[in-house]
């Protein structure tokens, strides 16, 4: 392979964070060589398992989630695309490449997509240990209202990985929307936490994934035990089991961004992006109009 030589006195990256105190890479392009990785991965015979959610109205961003993913997401390795859903007839049926598939999964609608939300960490804790042990080697655990528009590959696979929230990459700890309550078993104290993680984009590898969803789980529904509802539901438990179980990876806000937030000049790509929509209409049953 060809490839331009590491200088140990020339960082690629000065401008952002790039390791963590726990030496955990913060992942930004000019970080990395995609073409080692892919030929890392290639030697390790890498199956790659995409979840995402499309329960009620949510079926209608499967197309530009599918067909985007398609030209961005882990190109070149394969991909078993897990859509859970309430409406499995609704997915979908697109032109995959070589070695990706789509694999519809039917689960229980939830009248409130608070529960709905909350529920995801249950399904993919009992599908880790049912199936994905045996049919893949990491997991990607995305929301369904987003696009690709840039590469996503194997950079981001690691033993267990989140995303910084788009919306609080220069925060200090003080305004980061944790769980504040201390009845509550997503509470984080004030004068803890590292970064604030997002709720739509983390992963790693089956076991750990598992490990994860089993701990979130577990304390959501000791919380709804107590009739207590994490401020933001499952991310406010991902964001409690990553301060006391330190991702692996972590990705920058060029993973998941949203365009109302601007362009800043430390963000070199934008590679899976917010998409537009009426919030209201979507998670209303009994509103038709999408916007």
């Amino acid at each position: 392979m060809v490839y331009t030589k590491p200088h140990i006195f020339k960082p690629l990256r000065t401008d952002v964070l790039t390791v963590t105190p726990w030496l955990a890479p913060i992942i930004w392009e000019g970080t990395f060589n995609v073409d080692i990785l892919n030929e890392q991965f290639r030697q390790r015979n890498t199956t790659v398992g995409l979840t995402v959610f499309a329960i009620k109205k949510y079926v209608v961003f499967l197309q530009q989630f599918l067909e985007t993913a398609e030209t961005y997401f882990m190109v070149g390795h394969r991909v078993k695309y897990y859509i859970f859903t309430d409406r499995p007839e609704a997915v979908p049926n697109i032109t995959l490449k070589e070695g990706r598939e789509i694999i519809p999964i039917r689960v229980q609608n939830y009248p409130r997509w608070q529960e709905i939300s909350m529920r995801r960490m249950e399904m993919l804790n009992h599908y880790a240990q049912q199936r994905f042990i045996s049919e893949v080697d990491f997991l990607v655990c995305v929301d369904a209202d987003m696009r690709f528009s840039d590469h996503v590959g194997v950079e981001i696979l690691s033993t267990v990985f989140g995303t910084i929230h788009p919306s609080f990459y220069a925060a200090e700890r003080q305004a980061f929307t944790y769980e504040r309550r201390p009845t509550s078993k997503a509470y984080i104290p004030q004068d803890e936490g590292d970064f604030y993680y997002i709720g739509a984009f983390f992963g790693g590898t089956v076991a750990e994934v598992y490990k994860l969803t089993e701990k979130c789980h577990k304390d959501i529904m000791a919380d709804k035990n107590k009739s207590i509802e994490a401020v933001w539901q499952e991310e406010s438990h991902l964001n409690k089991y990553f301060v006391y179980h330190k991702p692996t990876k972590i990705l920058s806000p060029e993973y998941l961004w949203d365009n109302s937030l601007g362009n800043p000049k430390f963000l070199k790509k934008k590679r899976f992006l917010a998409v537009p929509k009426n919030h209201a209409a979507i998670r209303n049953k009994r509103n038709s109009n999408l916007k």
